[in-house]
């Protein structure tokens, strides 16, 4: 049976009753729950949707470009705070903690990168871009060990916590700690959409704004293209944009992101979850939907005060189901992005793929540890010479999965510069100073083991055992 508004005062009075939650996070839970209960979502008419303009959604070499003038950086600089969504572990990679603690690069974490990139700014500019972490109950205890070994650097790191609401168990419309789920299983982050209520009840926000801070430039902190970008920040001041959203081509491996579009004279954000079945192919295809979000915004502060003071920040809400030690639990979740219609003079920017550089997986990983890029001042730049402007494709079979695993099969990362494709399935090693060019599948068949001697160049082959190579 579904739940209704009339499951509300039972789960408000079970609520009251969970100690470890702060007075806002039972406002707001109990707020998202019954916004989810009255199905109070936007209908979205498929007939209204129009593709945004170039005034709506701004091409990045269409931005001013800024200065030279050291001190008018400066000034752009001291009206900036840079937040990365900390709340992700690293367990799809294998690893124990905080995602942004795996190494991505000569030994730098995600965070190590972040920092170096800041202290660079605040450096070069003499200025103090504060970074501010916004972790989950998953991340707090490791994340605040791990900053400690930044005492000494140039940059102010902050970092806060994002909302805990209780999973509700999903047959009896009750919170599951409240069924005596104590542990962090009972437990969930509600999203990144919390962001702006958490900065707010953390006082950061009001922080920031009395020393004189305008934007807060937000992402995922294993987006390594998300770096702070000038020309953006310039023109968001000069045009009073109060939110920003980068968006960026969309290619045949984003089919599933959130695009901008028009809407009854509004940018907002459509995900593919608010799209009706019959239109899902549409909404995939790459002709009329270009673009898709990269989930780095730029967010005016004060009107984030404003909004959540008003409590107008009603995002799409996301019911995530899942089970749970057996369990079916619910949790209902928003997300950052979807905010962009609730702020005026909101913008999308589409800047260049090279902005969106997320590390999702041990693929992922392969290509930026890879000659495909170097490392200079904390930011990872392409390699100038591959010709080709979109990566090779690469698939792992589940035996890389793992950090550690992906890490022992590789005695050194091959050169895939003129890589277009790799497959690798089974139990498969690479000996040090592999080449691999074109499209290379390597296939172990069950029970066999395939090595790829050292100093191996292999192009456009595919390798079923050692009697190919």
């Amino acid at each position: 049976m579904a739940a209704t508004t009339e499951n509300l005062p039972q789960l408000k009075s079970a609520v009251d009753g969970l100690t470890e939650m702060s007075e806002n996070e039972r406002s707001g839970f109990i707020n998202l729950v019954s916004r989810y209960l009255s199905g109070e979502a936007q209908h979205i008419e498929w007939s209204k949707i129009q593709t945004p303009t170039d005034e709506i959604v701004v091409p990045y070499e269409k931005m001013a470009p800024v200065s030279e003038d050291v001190s008018e950086t400066k000034n752009l600089l001291d009206k900036l705070v840079v937040l990365k969504l900390n709340g992700g572990l690293g367990t799809t990679m294998g690893c124990t903690g905080p995602k942004s603690v795996i190494e991505v690069r000569d030994g730098l974490t995600f965070l190590d990168l972040i920092v170096i990139q800041i202290e660079n700014l605040n450096n070069k500019y003499g200025c103090k871009v504060p970074l501010v972490l916004m972790n989950s109950f998953n991340t707090h205890d490791d994340t605040q060990k791990i900053v400690e070994k930044y005492t000494n650097s140039n940059v102010d790191i902050h970092t806060f916590n994002q909302s805990k609401y209780p999973r509700v168990v999903a047959d009896e419309f009750v919170p599951w700690p409240s069924k005596g789920k104590t542990d962090k299983d009972g437990w969930y982050p509600p999203g990144h959409g919390d962001v702006f209520p958490s900065l707010m009840n953390s006082g950061k926000l009001d922080a920031f704004l009395s020393q004189g801070k305008e934007y807060v430039f937000v992402a995922n902190s294993d987006n390594l293209g998300a770096i702070v970008d000038l020309k953006i920040l310039k023109h968001l001041i000069q045009n009073k944009n109060e939110y920003c959203m980068e968006v960026t081509p969309k290619t045949l491996a984003d089919v599933k992101g959130g695009t901008l579009i028009s809407y009854e004279g509004k940018v907002q954000l459509l995900e593919i979850a608010q799209v009706p079945d019959e239109h899902v192919n549409e909404f995939k295809s790459i002709e009329k939907f270009k673009i898709f979000n990269t989930n780095n915004l730029w967010v005016n502060l004060k009107a984030i005060k404003k909004l959540v003071e008003a409590d107008a920040l009603k995002m799409e809400i996301i019911p995530n189901p899942k089970e749970v030690d057996g369990v079916k639990v619910l949790q209902l979740e928003t997300a950052a992005g979807a905010a962009i219609r609730f702020f005026d003079n909101a913008i999308g920017v589409n800047v260049p793929r090279s902005r969106f550089l997320p590390v999702k997986a041990t693929s992922d990983l392969l290509l930026v540890q890879s000659d495909l890029y170097t490392l200079v001042d904390g930011f990872v730049t392409r390699n100038s010479a591959r010709t080709n402007p979109s990566n090779p494709s690469v698939e792992l079979g589940p035996e890389f999965k793992k950090v550690a695993n992906f890490l022992s099969r590789f005695k050194s990362i091959p050169s895939i510069v003129e890589l277009d494709s790799l497959k690798v399935s089974g139990d498969v090693y690479f000996g040090s100073s592999v080449v691999l060019k074109g499209k290379v599948t390597v296939t172990a068949k069950s029970g066999t083991k395939v090595e790829i001697p050292n100093g191996a160049v292999i192009e456009n082959k595919d390798i079923n055992g050692p009697e190919d190579l």
